[in-house]
């Protein structure tokens, strides 16, 4: 019965997305269907077999290599930084500062024709099977271990070069990443091999998920990947560039910081101004939860573990992921009470493992508004709603897909 529900579950949520689409007549439906029966393929190799773990798994030490080279910076300009957050680094330090290294190193890859390089070939290979744009398929790709402030950040030059309505494909998008330097720590609050099956899974479902919302035909002449300078034209100085590529890496950071710490403040006010009312339960992260009940059902629940799941789900949403691992982090690690059941241990982790929540709409308009010009970002900035639907859906579909499997 409740697998039933769960296979259910994701066609009902293909259907809502279906069901806000902005251009209906044009979906894919036959792109959308490969990316599904790929995703619903890689749910059952990542939840039964080891091989397809490992592989993930070794991609993310990659690049939390990567961030670990950068906190080398970090620790000799602001050493206090690194250990004021109860011994451990702080948001700023984990997730944005490493952008003042990947973003020049990516860049220097951009100078030297390297990355356009690998994006074309690579993109022409994941068009070919999830039928997307060159550009957007890689962008898949780069989004499963960069982070969402990072992968933009690093595509500047193409996001210049493409319509508002693709980079508001990309923001969508964005609303799944992950940050490789965090893997580890969700690792340590939550089933791991979930969480290495999230990651992939969420790609493929943005990819479906942005196709439905914002279907949108790219000709062959706009799926161009761009390169630092045109055929003919000569590079600016080496060094130059470099610099230029920090300080803009620099102005961004400033830019994300100051809009994640309005958007958090903002939900905090409004929990405050719920709480004269007297209505103690009268919050944002309730009110999600009784949205999100529905939905946890189409997971394969009970009506009373729906309602505990749809919970942890709404608080996700207003706050972030951190705070429900740490909330359910010795049940699920021991499998307790709740979490003794193995479907709610994997369809809770794998929707948790994601950005999508209100801060992240912050992250990502606040890196668009560094990126690209005004109309671009102002088209971005009206549709915020359908950026934290597509981050929702994403999520439940994952969560639907890997919970097929587990039971």
């Amino acid at each position: 019965m409740f697998l039933i529900v769960n296979l259910l579950g994701i066609f009902v949520f293909i259907a809502i997305a279906a069901l806000f689409s902005n251009d209906r007549k044009n979906i894919p439906w036959s792109s959308v269907g490969v990316v599904l029966a790929l995703e619903i393929a890689l749910a059952w190799f990542f939840t039964q077999f080891k091989a397809g773990q490992i592989a993930v798994q070794g991609a993310a030490d990659g690049f939390n290599w990567l961030v670990s080279v950068a906190s080398k910076g970090i620790a000799f300009a602001l050493p206090e930084w690194l250990t004021s957050n109860n011994g451990g680094p702080n948001f700023v330090t984990s997730a944005l500062l490493p952008i003042l290294l990947v973003v020049p190193l990516f860049d220097i890859l951009t100078y030297i024709g390297l990355l356009p390089w690998l994006i074309k070939w690579i993109g022409k290979g994941l068009a070919f099977v999830t039928g997307q744009p060159k550009f957007e398929a890689f962008f898949s790709i780069e989004m499963m271990f960069l982070g969402n402030t990072e992968v933009l950040a690093v595509s500047k030059n193409q996001l210049d070069s493409m319509s508002a309505r693709r980079n508001f494909t990309l923001a969508m998008m964005s609303m799944s990443c992950v940050t490789s330097a965090i893997i580890g720590s969700y690792t340590q609050m939550v089933p791991g091999n979930y969480v290495l099956t999230a990651i992939p899974l969420n790609i493929l479902g943005a990819i479906i998920v942005a196709s439905i919302l914002n279907p949108t035909k790219v000709t062959p002449e706009e799926d161009v990947i761009v390169n630092v300078t045109e055929k003919g034209e000569k590079k600016e100085p080496f060094f130059s560039f470099l610099g230029d590529s920090i300080l803009g890496a620099g102005k961004l950071i400033l830019i994300i910081t100051a809009t994640v710490i309005a958007f958090v403040s903002l939900a905090a006010l409004i929990n405050q101004l719920f709480s004269l009312t007297g209505l103690h339960w009268l919050t944002l992260e309730n009110i999600f939860g009784v949205i999100m009940f529905p939905f946890a059902w189409l997971l394969g629940f009970s009506v009373d573990d729906a309602f505990r799941l749809a919970q942890y789900m709404g608080t996700k949403l207003v706050t972030n992921e951190f705070v429900v691992m740490g909330e359910v982090s010795k049940s699920i690690m021991a499998g307790k009470g709740f979490f003794a059941n193995e479907h709610a241990r994997v369809v809770l982790t794998v929707f948790l493992t994601s950005f999508a929540n209100f801060g992240t709409i912050g992250m990502i308009i606040g890196c668009f508004k560094g990126l690209v010009n005004k109309e671009k970002n102002d088209y971005i900035s009206a549709r915020v709603p359908y950026m934290l639907l597509a981050g929702v859906l994403v999520s439940l579909l994952s969560a639907a897909t890997a919970g097929l499997f587990v039971w």
